[in-house]
C-alpha cells in the first residue's frame, strides 16, 4: 500500500504539514518566552536603576524609623504597579541579606523562605545584583542587595511565569487546531495532486506494458502540457520510433534468413561455447548431416579436427581457410570470429569447390592433351623434313612418300586447330547458329549418302530406316549434319570391316530422334561416362591411326545442347554401340 505513489504523496504532505506546524509552534513558544524574559529584566532595569526614585527610597532611611523591614515593604508597595507585582504570578520578597530568611512580601499566602536561586546566591554571597536569565527555567527572578538602617537586606522579585505558561498553552492549542485543519486540507490536496499526477502515469504504465507486449498501435492521449504531458508525447514518439526500428530489424532479419536459406554456400554459426546458433540447408546438404540449432551437434563434431574453437575465437587474421574432402565433395572452409572483442562466436562458410577442382583438373588434362596431340604431328613433320633436308638425293618415290606424310600430318594439325577454334567459339558464346526450317528426313538421307562409299569400302552394311513421314524441324542444318556425320564416322571407324551400321529415325510428340547402331568394338562400362569429354578416346592408338582428335563427340554434344536437345549412349545388350540424338521440332528458344 505504501509503495504506491498516491500514498507516498499523501504521507509526504502530512509529514510536511506536521513538520511545519511543529516548527511554527516551537518558534512561537520560544519567542514568547524570550519576549517575556527580556521584558521582565528590561522593566526591572528601568525601575531599579541607579538614578531612579525607587533605588533612592530603598536605601534612604527616614527620621525616627525603627523598623527597616516595614519601611522597605511600604516603599515596594508604593511601586507595585511599576514592578508589575500582582500578588499572584509576580511578587516581591524582603529577605535577610545573610541567610535569605523571609521577612516580608507581597504574597497574601503563607510564604516560607524562597529556594536559593543563582541570582539570590549572587546577591547574598557576592553582594551584587543577581540578574541572570534562564530561558529554560520555569521562573524569572531578580535579587538586589540593599543596606538600610545598618542592616543588609535582599529585595527579591519572583515571577512564576504563569502568564507565559498560559499564553504558551493557548499558542499550543491554536497550533494544534491549525495542525488538524492543515492535515485535513493537506490530505485533500494530496489526493487531488496525486490524482493529477498518478492518472497520466498510470496511462504511461499501461502504454509501456502494451509496448512491452509488442503493441505499438495505441498512442497515449496527451491531456496536459506540463512535464508529464511532455513525457507522454516523448513516449509516443519513442514507441513510434521503436516500432519503425523493430520493423526495419525484422525486415533485415527476414532478408538475412532468406539469403541464408537460399544461398548456395553453406553457413554455420556457433556461440562462444561451440553450440550451433544458425545453419542453412546448403550447409546440411554439403556436410551430409542435420545441424539443428541448439541441438546435440557441437563445433568440435564438425570442424574440431580442422581448427580448435579457441584458435578461431582468438584469430588475429580476418579468417582461416582450409580444404577438406567429404565423400565425393571437395569443400573449402572459411572460419572467422564475429565480435572479436567479446568473442561472441564463430562463423564458418562452406564452399563446394568440387566442380572448380574438376574443371581445373580438366583444364590441365586439356592442355596436356592439346600439347600431346599437336606435338605428335609436329614431331613427324620435323623428322621427315629433316630427313629430306639432310638427304636431297633420296629416290623420288621415297621423297614423295615423305612429302605425303608431311601433308597428312599438316591436315591432322589443321583439323585439331579447327576443332579447338569451334569449341572456343562455343565456350565464349561467339558461335551463332543459323536457324532454318527443313525436313529432318532430308538431312538423314544426305548424311547417309555422304558416308555410304566409306562404309562400303570397309565392307559395312549401312541401312537407313524410318526416314519417311518425318516432320520439318527448325535448327541449324549444317550443325545438325555435322553431328550426324560425326556419329556415323565413329561407327564406321570403330566397327571391324564387314560390320553392320543401322540408322533408325522417328518422332515422339514434339521431338524427332535418331539412333545410330553398330556391332563394333563398343565402349567399356568404365568409359561410358567420359565419352563426351574433350580429347577422351577409348582406343587411343586406333584413334590416332584413323586421324581422330578426340574432340568430335564433345563438339557434337555442344551443338546438340545449344539446340536444347540431347545426345546420349543407349544401354544395350551384346557388342557394339548405340548413340541416340533428340531434337525439338520447334527448335531452341532464342
Amino acid at each position: 500500500m505504501l509503495r504506491s505513489l498516491h500514498m507516498k504523496l499523501v504521507l509526504i504532505m502530512v509529514l510536511l504539514v506536521v513538520s511545519l506546524m511543529t516548527m511554527i509552534g516551537a518558534f512561537l513558544i520560544n519567542s514568547v518566552n524570550r519576549f517575556y524574559l527580556n521584558d521582565f529584566y528590561s522593566q526591572m532595569a528601568d525601575v531599579f536603576g541607579e538614578d531612579t526614585a525607587l533605588a533612592r527610597d530603598l536605601v534612604t532611611s527616614k527620621e525616627g524609623e525603627t523598623d527597616p523591614v516595614q519601611a522597605l515593604d511600604e516603599v515596594l508597595k508604593t511601586y507595585m504597579w511599576q514592578l508589575g507585582v500582582d500578588g499572584g504570578n509576580r511578587n516581591y520578597y524582603i529577605l535577610d541579606g545573610s541567610d535569605c530568611t523571609y521577612l516580608a512580601g507581597s504574597s497574601e499566602e503563607e510564604v516560607q523562605s524562597p529556594e536559593i536561586t543563582p541570582n539570590l546566591y549572587t546577591a547574598m554571597n557576592e553582594g551584587e545584583v543577581g540578574t541572570k536569565s534562564d530561558l529554560t527555567a520555569n521562573y524569572m527572578d531578580l535579587a538586589i542587595p540593599v543596606q538600610r538602617g545598618g542592616q543588609s537586606f535582599i529585595i527579591y522579585i519572583l515571577d512564576n511565569r504563569g502568564t507565559v505558561q498560559d499564553l504558551n498553552s493557548e499558542i499550543f492549542r491554536l497550533v494544534l487546531e491549525a495542525l488538524v485543519f492543515g492535515l485535513v486540507i493537506s490530505v485533500l490536496l494530496s489526493f487531488l495532486l496525486s490524482r493529477a499526477m498518478v492518472t497520466p502515469i498510470r496511462a504511461l504504465t499501461r502504454g509501456a506494458k502494451r509496448v512491452a507486449e509488442g503493441d505499438f498501435d495505441h498512442d497515449i492521449q496527451v491531456s496536459s502540457h506540463d512535464e508529464i504531458g511532455i513525457l507522454t508525447g516523448t513516449f509516443n514518439d519513442m514507441a513510434d520510433q521503436l516500432q519503425t526500428t523493430i520493423r526495419e530489424v525484422e525486415n533485415e532479419r527476414t532478408k538475412l534468413s532468406t539469403l541464408f536459406l537460399h544461398m548456395t554456400d553453406g553457413v554455420v554459426a556457433f556461440n562462444q561455447s561451440g553450440e550451433v546458433i544458425h545453419s542453412n540447408p546448403a550447409a546440411e546438404e554439403m556436410l551430409n548431416m542435420a545441424i539443428p540449432v541448439g541441438g546435440d551437434v557441437h563445433y568440435n563434431d564438425l570442424f574440431g579436427e580442422i581448427a580448435p574453437l579457441e584458435t578461431i575465437l582468438n584469430l588475429d587474421s580476418d579468417c582461416l581457410d582450409s580444404e577438406t574432402f567429404l565423400g565425393d565433395r571437395f569443400l573449402l572452409l572459411l572460419m572467422a570470429p564475429f565480435d572479436r572483442e567479446k568473442q561472441a562466436g564463430v562463423l564458418v562458410v562452406v564452399h563446394d569447390v568440387t566442380q572448380q577442382v574438376k574443371n581445373e583438373t580438366m583444364r590441365k588434362e586439356f592442355v596436356a592433351n592439346v600439347s600431346h596431340e599437336l606435338r605428335t604431328p609436329l614431331t613427324n613433320i620435323r623428322s621427315y623434313a629433316e630427313t629430306l633436308t639432310e638427304n636431297p638425293d633420296l629416290p623420288p618415290d621415297m621423297m614423295s612418300s615423305f612429302l605425303g606424310v608431311i601433308l597428312n600430318e599438316s591436315d591432322r594439325m589443321t583439323h585439331i586447330v579447327q576443332d579447338l577454334l569451334t569449341l572456343s567459339r562455343f565456350d565464349s558464346g561467339y558461335s551463332q547458329m543459323s536457324l532454318t526450317s527443313f525436313p529432318f528426313g532430308d538431312v538423314l538421307r544426305d548424311s547417309y549418302q555422304a558416308v555410304l562409299l566409306e562404309a562400303q569400302r570397309h565392307g559395312h552394311e549401312l541401312k537407313l530406316l524410318g526416314d519417311a513421314d518425318l516432320p520439318v524441324i527448325r535448327a541449324d542444318r549444317e550443325r545438325v549434319l555435322q553431328v550426324i556425320m560425326n556419329i556415323l564416322s565413329n561407327a564406321i571407324k570403330y566397327t571391324p570391316d564387314g560390320g553392320r551400321i543401322l540408322m533408325l529415325a522417328g518422332q515422339t510428340r514434339d521431338k524427332v530422334w535418331l539412333e545410330v547402331e553398330d556391332n563394333g568394338i563398343g565402349i567399356p562400362e568404365e568409359d561410358r561416362g567420359r565419352i563426351f569429354e574433350r580429347f577422351y578416346r577409348v582406343d587411343k592408338a586406333r584413334s590416332r591411326e584413323s586421324g581422330g582428335t578426340g574432340l568430335g563427340l564433345s563438339i557434337a554434344q555442344e551443338i546438340i545442347q545449344r539446340h536444347e536437345g540431347s545426345l546420349t549412349l543407349v544401354e544395350r545388350e551384346g557388342p557394339g554401340t548405340t548413340v541416340r540424338m533428340e531434337l525439338k521440332v520447334g527448335g531452341p528458344r532464342v
